[in-house]
């Protein structure tokens, strides 16, 4: 299983467990794979009628969203 499988899953079962959160502020790398997996894990959420709350988003990766035009799909919040 790749690490960003691995990830969606671990994700996964957190939003199903009941988490709302996620921070990235110790997110070592940010690249497209990562942005996916962040993507994937709030439409996750959004589908149990859950939101996701993102913080700690690093720079490299709210460019990549803006990028790709996805940053209004994941609400990050300023830590």
């Amino acid at each position: 299983m790749s690490n960003a499988s691995k990830s969606l899953a671990d994700l996964q079962r957190a939003i199903d467990g009941g988490e709302t959160a996620i921070g990235l502020g110790a997110l070592a790398r940010s690249d497209s794979s990562a942005l996916a997996v962040l993507l994937a894990a709030v439409r996750h959420a959004q589908r149990g009628g859950k939101a996701l709350r993102v913080t700690g988003m690093p720079a490299s990766m709210g460019s990549l969203a803006k990028l790709y035009g996805v940053e209004g799909l994941v609400r990050a919040e300023s830590t």
